[in-house]
């Protein structure tokens, strides 16, 4: 009777359990094909509110800046090369008719001359939207050991501290206007340890969970933080050419960011959010589905291969130069 009694309470809590995995991944396609997010308006859209963006000129930051002027944000551009912030903004200009202002600077210095002329122009307009999307990673999966200090520094410098300085500049006003939006770009590479990738890994671990901590802190401002949780995009960061069912073009991966705002779409910790499908999907099934060990380690065999297939290419160059000279 008791073997019976037991085996019917083991097998009650396998059904529930099975039962509640099941509702999260529902919830999951839910979030990804139909729940709607906060609304830009909320944060000025088309009521002369500004957008400031950082890693303005290509790839997913140019797109952020494209699409928030289209949603009638005027548009502040960060970047590092003057000529492409301007001919950016005379894009949004020509296109959308928004205001624009650019600023060159590069992140990797952290010079505090360049913040301080930051908060004296950001000071002067009101901002509603910030997009921390500047960031650096490894040129390719390096060991620790053998990894170029510069580049240690450079990904520390831009990933953690620009985009904490940048945040505060913002902050003061958002809290007195009582709103505001802070999209902080994330990865899958902070959510599973990636080993050869070990420095730009731990900064975007730290970026999930300060993004989190920050947004309870200022949720009762009416400020909303949402660490944007991504795999990879087509871009000249991720060295990939060919969008794919998991990997989109920017402006396709920029358009569901903006659509689910406030949406966690596979994510399971606070403000935070996976909003492309399948990348949604994917984040769910990491959650869920076999240990983090075992992702760990996918990680490094995967990074393994890239090493690899980089060293070569290297070595194919070197081997053309010579020949050349």
């Amino acid at each position: 009777m008791v073997n019976c009694n037991t085996t019917t309470v083991f097998a009650a809590i396998g059904v529930a359990y099975i039962g509640y995995k099941l509702l999260s991944l529902l919830k999951t396609v839910f979030d990804v094909y139909i729940a709607k997010g906060t609304s830009l308006k909320k944060f000025g859209a088309g009521q002369g509110s500004w957008a400031v963006v950082t890693g303005a000129t290509d790839g997913i930051g140019k797109e952020f800046a494209l699409q928030l002027a289209k949603n009638k944000f005027n548009i502040f551009l960060i970047s590092r090369t003057p000529a492409k912030l301007e001919a950016v903004a005379k894009e949004i200009s020509d296109k959308y008719g928004v205001e624009t202002k650019i600023y060159a600077m590069d992140f990797t210095k952290g010079d505090a001359l360049d913040f301080n002329n930051l908060s004296t122009q950001l000071n002067a307009i009101r901002v509603g939207v910030l997009v921390n999307n500047v960031g650096v990673n490894h040129d390719i999966p390096t060991p620790f050991v053998e990894e170029d200090d510069s580049v240690i520094n450079n990904i520390v410098e831009v990933n953690i501290k620009g985009l904490m300085k940048m945040t505060k500049l913002v902050l003061p006003q958002m809290k007195a206007n009582r709103g505001g939006l802070i999209l902080n770009m994330g990865s899958f590479a902070g959510l599973v340890p990636t080993p050869y990738l070990s420095v730009y890994s731990a900064g975007k671990a730290f970026l999930s969970t300060w993004s989190q901590a920050l947004g309870m802190e200022v949720m009762k401002d009416g400020i909303v933080v949402e660490h944007v949780n991504t795999y990879f995009v087509v871009s000249a960061m991720s060295k990939i050419r060919k969008p794919s069912a998991l990997i989109p073009m920017p402006k396709d991966y920029v358009a569901s960011v903006l659509k689910k705002v406030g949406v966690p779409c596979g994510a399971n910790v606070p403000f935070t959010s996976t909003p492309y499908p399948m990348q949604g999907l994917a984040n769910w099934a990491i959650n869920n589905v076999f240990s983090r060990h075992f992702w760990v380690k996918q990680n490094n065999n995967i990074q393994l291969d890239i090493r690899k297939r980089a060293l070569r290419k290297r070595e194919r160059e070197a081997a053309a130069a010579r020949k050349t000279e």
